[in-house]
């Protein structure tokens, strides 16, 4: 990003921040579905994607259901919006302060009792709901986490958001070249996840069938429970009417879904179940089907 760009667009998301800061929550919410309507009529942020998507994919819903459904997928983003915008916050601690309020965490036994072999834990997790409070949340509930994630551009806000995450004592592996950071963290015994739900080539990638096409889709998880003997945990969250965000830890998964060759199609099956419950609130507008062939 050229410099005439960054600095005004830093300028712009510190202000935003400073105006979301003040706003309670209700009428944050309220106006992050309002922001997402408007996205929506103007056939912004990838809307056609979007469409496409929940049209190829919930094939058993009417066009109406379909349509509705995109909508509200739209008043999730704007509320997303709205929620990334914390991080901007000027006041010291506020985006700490601003995940702890709006999130719960459940079903952290099952960590607990996945992280008592000692191995270490992988999250299997997905763009369900907001994903930096499923983090977040997470992290501060007393689970060490590192998350796999990209390197953002400029590196000014990369800075921004690393800093920001570590007040919520979330740590960050980037790829590419994020396996040694896993691998440390998991010989420490502590935990990582993986965003699973994302199209991945080879050779990170295989392909599994989602919504009942065989799409490329990432396959590390599997492979690196098989070398370290860490436990996988299914993880996600989703955002209640309130605004409360429930970060739900799932039981870990068998020997039998990990099997040779089958960890990354059981993966995908929990992620899909989880999205047809909530779809209103996945990444939609994510090119999720690249290269991708439908089942015959």
């Amino acid at each position: 990003m050229p410099l005439w760009q960054s600095v005004p667009l830093r300028g712009v998301l510190f202000a935003a921040g400073g105006a979301a800061t003040l706003l309670p929550r209700s009428l944050e919410l309220r106006l992050g579905r309002a922001l997402g309507r408007l996205a929506l009529r103007f056939g912004l942020f990838k809307s056609k994607v979007a469409e496409e998507n929940i049209r190829r994919c919930l094939r058993g819903r009417d066009a109406a259901a379909r349509r509705r459904i995109l909508e509200r997928n739209f008043e999730h983003y704007g509320q997303l919006f709205f929620e990334y915008l914390h991080f901007f916050s000027p006041l010291p601690g506020h985006y700490r302060r601003y995940m702890a309020a709006n999130s719960v965490v459940e079903g952290r036994e099952n960590w607990e009792k996945a992280n008592a072999r000692g191995k270490g834990v992988l999250f299997a997790a997905c763009h369900l709901g907001c994903w930096e409070m499923l983090a977040a949340g997470g992290a501060m509930s007393g689970i060490p986490l590192t998350v796999v994630t990209t390197v953002l551009k400029p590196p000014w806000l990369d800075a921004i958001i690393t800093e920001r995450r570590l007040r919520t004592e979330v740590r960050a592996a980037t790829h590419p070249g994020a396996m040694p950071a896993v691998l440390r963290a998991l010989r420490r015994g502590e935990s990582v996840a993986f965003m699973n739900d994302q199209y991945a080539p080879p050779p990170m990638g295989e392909p599994v069938y989602f919504f009942g096409i065989a799409v490329d889709t990432l396959a590390a998880v599997g492979p690196l429970a098989a070398r370290t003997g860490a436990a996988v945990v299914p993880a996600y969250t989703y955002r209640d009417e309130e605004g409360r965000s429930h970060v739900v830890i799932e039981p870990e998964m068998t020997p039998e879904e990990l099997a040779q060759g089958a960890a990354t199609q059981a993966i995908s099956a929990k992620i899909e179940w989880w999205i047809r419950r909530r779809p209103e609130q996945w990444l939609w507008v994510h090119r999720r089907f690249k290269g991708a062939a439908a089942l015959a």
